[in-house]
């Protein structure tokens, strides 16, 4: 069975302009559990100032109605996140570390070699204290400042980070096609795909990424996402867009998706706004 990530309350909401209040943000989470989503990105302890979106983490916690079979993770830059990770009692700690200088500079004010310092002590901390980890690489197919990204540096990154119960490849800025992604999972050995549809290749992308051994794939309920440290990045694959795709080809996932259909309209609604999602609006098929 292939694990979904949840990342829309997290990666999906920090772009948006509005700032959702805590209890929304948590309403949003229980509801994705209760779907059967199997690991669901929940917060981001990260300063308020420069992600107002991520506010109150703290609070957003406090609100989970937590579920048995669902993994709730949080996504920590240093060891101060990871401090407030803990204490709120998360399960995952998911630590992004960027490909490229000039990301790196522009999203952890970090170089590469100091996040990669940061995220040995965070991974070795979690370790310690039997928290999961999933190290993610961000612009690992291409950068908004830098261009193509030398794949040979990707999986040097991965190696790096083994240390990690989970490597995941985000395709940042959506420039990937499925046979690099399909090339570099295979010779990083990631065991996950995190893609944005930004070029309309995120779905073939979580596909050869599938086909080339991973068994994690982040998505976005809706299709919300970008990076506001990206420029023009828009938003990931639509969670119950590529369910629905997996389940045609007979991939289980374990999840409700007439619930993840419910949710997006639910979402609609509270952001006053279509999202970019195409099931919710077309419909199953056949319809019931």
């Amino acid at each position: 069975m292939i694990t979904i990530g949840e990342v829309g309350p997290r990666d999906g909401l920090q772009n948006e302009r509005d700032v959702l209040p805590p209890q929304t943000r948590a309403e949003l989470i229980n509801r994705l559990a209760a779907a059967g989503l199997p690991v669901v990105e929940a917060v981001s302890f990260v300063s308020a100032e420069r992600v107002p979106q991520m506010a109150g983490a703290e609070e957003v916690v406090a609100g989970l109605e937590r579920r048995d079979g669902t993994v709730y993770a949080g996504l920590a830059l240093n060891e101060k996140g990871y401090d407030r990770l803990r204490e709120a009692g998360l399960d995952e700690v998911r630590f992004a570390l960027a490909a490229t200088e000039s990301f790196s500079r522009r999203n952890a004010n970090a170089s590469v070699d100091e996040a990669l310092e940061s995220a040995t002590k965070v991974l070795a901390r979690a370790r310690e204290d039997g928290i999961r980890s999933t190290a993610t690489i961000s612009v690992s197919f291409g950068c908004p400042f830098e261009g193509r990204v030398d794949p040979g540096k990707v999986v040097e990154l991965a190696k790096r980070l083994s240390a990690a119960d989970d490597v995941v490849l985000a395709d940042t800025i959506g420039v990937a096609t499925p046979g690099q992604v399909r090339q570099l999972v295979e010779d990083s050995g990631a065991s996950g795909f995190h893609g944005h549809n930004t070029r309309n290749t995120g779905f073939a992308n979580a596909y050869a990424a599938l086909e080339a051994g991973a068994t994690i794939l982040d998505s976005s309920i809706g299709g919300l996402g970008g990076c506001p440290f990206a420029p023009k990045a828009t938003g990931n694959v639509a969670t119950e867009d590529l369910i629905y795709m997996l389940e045609g080809d007979g991939v289980e996932t374990g999840v409700d998706l007439d619930a993840l259909i419910a949710i997006s309209k639910w979402l609609e609604g509270v952001l006053g706004r279509p999202l970019d999602g195409q099931l919710y609006k077309a419909g199953r098929f056949p319809s019931e």
